[in-house]
């Protein structure tokens, strides 16, 4: 370093040169290439453009079950559509087209009686439009075909051993000499009556087979009958299997069953029914339904729950559903589950307490409401809430009992140890004495009581300073007597003018004894307008076989002497 720095003319303290000099282009070798080229991107977009955006689809802006689409309406007709028109009535919305035999309706038995105040959707027909044109695929229509496919006719099934052809049963059952013929009502489609023969050969086949519609929360579909009517097309008989809401009220849905297909009921074991398509039924003649293309939007209707409902102010209204939090439910809802007993349920827990509650969790809210509007028309009461999936429910100031006056349900105490009330609720009388103690009983335990003792199955002991000895001996002469009358059987004894006498085996009521050969055509087999609930198809057997007791042995006594 000190070398370098005595050299003249050397700063080493001095800056770069301003200009570097040039490189020498000659002399330079040219840089390389990459070997693989530089990609170029587009420039980025902005994310705000300014440019205008097309208006979207107007088909694509219609309203969906999310929006807050609320459309006001008044009872009659709220759009047509040519003939074909969107109604507004007591049954909800429905919808007329020409020629139809009644208004279609989305759901038949689960519509609410009350009318709707809003619809949610516009009012559009969810049926196909009458006419369509074909739409451009870019090929010309097929010809037709040269095949002839019959239709099919019911009075002319196909043979049972016909190669990829299911089974089809015929047309019946008829008596002997008999044939099914065209029927136009729905009176000549049935035809007779069934039997009780005939229903149990009809039914007993499909008790175990899975072959069935399946009816569930939103009830009798519209869609559902031309289904009815493609069970038909092979089978006399429709198995329908019913759970969840529709379950609460069957008599209902049973009657909107035979009003909407024409068929008849022929047997009910709970939820499930076995709808008859009728003796002279044809698949081919059959009333045809426009399929309904999706589900309409459900209108709005007035609120079920008030803040002060009728006949309570709102102070005792929040008091009773205070009252609520704390009581226990009666019972808890499944889902899908079958609700047949739920309104007699409610009544008897109402003949007890003046407020109901029943758990439903784990249900749809839409179900338990619809549910509770129910309860509310066949029970009535009065709904008060439904907070934590729980319906809590008020039996009104109008209640009666459906026992009678429960003020004058008063019995002796002694009287009532058979009944099993507990000694604790004794209640004196004005005077005080120990023999004017008396009871209250519940209406319904009165009510059986006196059922009881009007069949004499049970006795009333006035006298009761009995004793030990006396009381078994009444217990003892009732019990032979309570026995005969329940056992014994109609016996005729008919006696000739020559002394000779003869007599006729005992005969029962339903005349299953009877020795008449055309018995089994008899009036006493035809079922009319009730639903066959009975869920043995069998004979049932006394437990007391004839000729064992007294009742008979006054007979045999009677059939001796007149000899």
């Amino acid at each position: 370093m000190p070398i370098l720095a005595s050299l003249p003319g050397l700063n080493l303290l001095s800056s770069l040169p301003s200009n570097p000099p040039q490189n020498d282009t000659t002399s330079s070798t040219p840089s390389p290439s990459p070997p693989i080229p530089i990609p170029k991107y587009p420039p980025p977009r902005s994310r705000n453009p300014k440019t205008n955006v097309p208006r979207s689809n107007p088909a694509l802006s219609i309203p969906h079950r999310r929006s807050n689409y609320r459309k006001p309406v008044q009872k009659g007709v709220i759009s047509t559509d040519g003939d074909r028109c969107v109604i507004v009535g007591e049954n909800g919305v429905s919808y007329k087209l020409p020629g139809a035999p009644f208004e279609f309706q989305y759901s038949y038995s689960e519509t609410p009686n009350a009318e709707p105040i809003a619809i949610r959707e516009p009012a559009y027909l969810p049926f196909a439009p009458p006419t369509m044109p074909r739409p451009w695929t870019g090929k010309a229509p097929l010809k037709k075909s040269k095949k002839n496919i019959p239709l099919f006719d019911s009075f002319n099934p196909p043979p049972p051993g016909k190669k990829g052809v299911k089974h089809v049963e015929k047309p019946g059952p008829f008596p002997f000499g008999k044939y099914p013929k065209e029927g136009k009502t729905r009176e000549e489609i049935l035809g007779e009556p069934l039997k009780k023969w005939e229903i149990k050969m009809l039914v007993k086949p499909l008790l175990s087979d899975n072959r069935q519609v399946n009816l569930g929360r939103d009830g009798l579909t519209h869609n559902m009958l031309d289904l009815i009517h493609t069970h038909w097309k092979r089978r006399r008989v429709c198995k329908i299997k019913c759970k969840g809401v529709p379950t609460v009220d069957m008599d209902n849905v049973c009657r909107h069953i035979e009003e909407k297909t024409g068929g008849k009921i022929i047997h009910r074991v709970g939820g499930v029914v076995y709808l008859f398509r009728g003796r002279n039924y044809n698949y081919r003649t059959r009333p045809q339904y426009p399929v309904m293309l999706w589900k309409p939007a459900t209108p709005v209707y007035p609120k079920l729950i008030q803040e002060a409902p009728e006949g309570l102010t709102k102070a005792e209204a929040d008091e009773f559903r205070k009252k609520g939090k704390s009581l226990l439910p009666i019972c808890t809802l499944a889902k899908n589950g079958m609700y047949a007993s739920l309104v007699k349920d409610v009544r008897d827990a109402f003949e007890e307490c003046p407020l109901v509650k029943i758990d439903c969790k784990g249900l749809q809210p839409s179900d338990y409401k619809k549910i509770g509007a129910k309860l509310k028309e066949l029970v009535p009461c009065i709904l008060l809430s439904f907070d934590d999936e729980q319906i809590l429910m008020w039996r009104g100031r109008d209640w009666k009992s459906m026992y009678g006056d429960t003020s004058s349900n008063l019995v002796p105490v002694k009287a009532d140890i058979l009944s099993g009330i507990d000694n604790s609720a004794k209640s004196s009388d004005d005077s005080g004495t120990p023999d004017s103690q008396r009871v209250v009983s519940s209406p319904k335990m009165m009510s059986l009581w006196r059922r009881a003792i009007e069949s004499n199955k049970a006795l009333l002991l006035e006298e009761l300073a009995l004793g030990p000895d006396a009381v078994l001996d009444k217990v003892e002469e009732f019990e032979g007597m309570s026995l005969a009358i329940e056992h014994s059987c109609e016996a005729l004894v008919l006696s000739s003018e020559d002394g000779s006498s003869s007599s006729s085996s005992a005969e029962f009521k339903g005349g299953s004894y009877s020795e008449d050969e055309n018995d089994i055509y008899s009036s006493d087999d035809i079922i009319d307008d009730e639903y066959y609930d009975d869920n043995s198809f069998e004979e049932v057997d006394p437990s007391i076989p004839l000729g064992l007791l007294p009742v008979d042995n006054i007979a045999e006594r009677l059939r001796r002497e007149s000899k």
